[in-house]
């Protein structure tokens, strides 16, 4: 197993960073300072070293040096929290592998499947889908409703595609009205409308050789459809004003939330198009149908969201765990993070059911209602009738099934079907 050694002054910062370097299959070591990490070098001897700047007892791009001079094999890639392109330049020249600023996305870091957090059956067969499409260039879509990730994957599939060198652009097509959107996705040439200057590039030329994601693509309109559709069958468009074709090499990942046969039926969506978007289809699951995932990824957001603010958070409690777990996410992973983000600002040391949201919290007081219903079933009255009547005859089972009126072996097999204690 590779290993890897994390040295920051932060525990939290550590904490977090272990847990995503773990996933990707490492095994971490963490040091706080230049002297302690100089011990886990010398007994360690990692693969990767992820150093902060600001250490106690030294600076981390200078430290870059002692480690490349003594150990020259190992990696090391530099984080900081206020990055600045003069460290950059100088960590380069130290040594270092890598210079990235804290709260960057983590796929700059591990860029991989192994990164998007979950053991369920559902997100395991998810994953083996996409890596195996991944090596491909066929266009897929992702589908599934709202807030189930559907960029976060489309990034990994570009992250595990020959194209990972080149851009991963993406565009919400709900976001922008029909020739707002033609022209953020093919560009236009200069005059063709007033207020058009300059010739411009759309994202189709900005992501040539690259992938670019559409979500959301079944709010495009019918008519930008068709030339969508002269993309992928042709591999060109025409710039607005354009009278010569564009000729680029795209990747298309498109997601929709939508169902497109319905809208086909319904004239809204183009039949051709869908055919050709979705040459492989990816169904991503709701959080609800992954509910044993639900843990892992509450201690990682939270822990996430604490680090952001310099927050020092214990832990979760069982009875808010137990209310996460079985709340019914409709907006999915993209509420869970606002909720993690939500109780790191707002809870004292650890996460209690009194620092989620107020609609959480009667969400989970109608469930138990509901659950105190359940006892009027007709087997959890003859499980409480039957333990009135013991207590009655003081544990006597024969006077017992006498007053109830059925056989003592009867007796005996409810109480140890109902599990009664005497």
């Amino acid at each position: 197993m590779d290993t890897l050694l994390i040295i920051d002054d932060e525990p939290m910062i550590r904490k977090l960073l272990s847990k995503i370097m773990q996933l990707e299959g490492y095994e971490v070591y963490q040091a706080a300072d230049c002297t302690s990490a100089l011990r886990e070098l010398e007994l360690r001897r990692p693969q990767v070293v992820v150093c902060d700047v600001f250490l106690p007892d030294g600076n981390g791009i200078d430290f870059i040096q002692k480690i490349k001079n003594k150990y020259p094999a190992i990696e090391v890639i530099l984080l900081t929290a206020h990055g600045n392109i003069s460290d950059g330049v100088k960590a380069i020249k130290n040594g270092a592998f890598d210079y990235i600023t804290k709260g960057d996305d983590n796929n700059k870091i591990i860029p991989s499947f192994k990164s998007i957090i979950g053991l369920s059956e559902s997100i395991q067969n998810t994953l083996q889908l996409a890596a195996k499409v991944a090596t491909t260039d066929v266009p897929v879509l992702l589908t599934g409703e709202t807030g189930t990730g559907k960029e976060v994957f489309a990034q990994a599939i570009h992250s595990g595609s020959l194209r990972r060198e080149k851009p991963f652009l993406a565009v919400n097509c709900s976001a922008f009205s029909k020739d707002l959107l033609e022209n953020e996705l093919f560009g236009h040439k200069s005059g063709s409308f007033t207020g058009a200057t300059k010739d411009k590039k759309g994202l189709f030329e900005e992501a040539n050789h690259g992938t670019l994601f559409l979500d959301e693509v079944g709010e495009m309109s019918f008519e930008l459809q068709a030339k969508l559709l002269r993309v992928l069958e042709e591999g060109e468009f025409y710039r607005i004003g354009d009278t010569r074709p564009t000729k680029i090499d795209v990747r298309i990942i498109s997601a929709t939330n939508r169902d497109l046969k319905k809208e086909i039926e319904n004239n809204t969506f183009r039949q051709d198009l869908f055919f050709r978007l979705s040459v492989f289809q990816i169904m991503l699951p709701a959080l609800r149908d992954r509910a044993e995932d639900i843990p892992a990824l509450c201690y990682f957001m939270l822990e996430k969201s604490a680090a952001k603010i310099h927050k020092s958070i214990t832990g979760i409690t069982p009875e808010c765990m137990s209310a996460l777990k079985s709340y019914s996410w409709p907006g999915n992973i993209r509420e869970l993070r606002n909720v993690m983000e939500r109780g790191a600002i707002i809870c004292e040391s650890e996460l209690t059911l009194e620092d989620l949201p107020i609609e959480m919290q009667n969400f989970i007081t109608r469930k138990n209602k509901e659950k105190e219903l359940s006892g009027f079933e007709l087997a959890a009255m003859e499980k409480n009738h039957i333990k009135k009547v013991l207590q009655h005859t003081r544990g006597n089972k024969t006077e017992a099934s006498r007053l109830m009126k059925i056989g003592l072996t009867t007796l005996y097999r409810k109480i140890e079907e109902y599990g009664i204690e005497l």
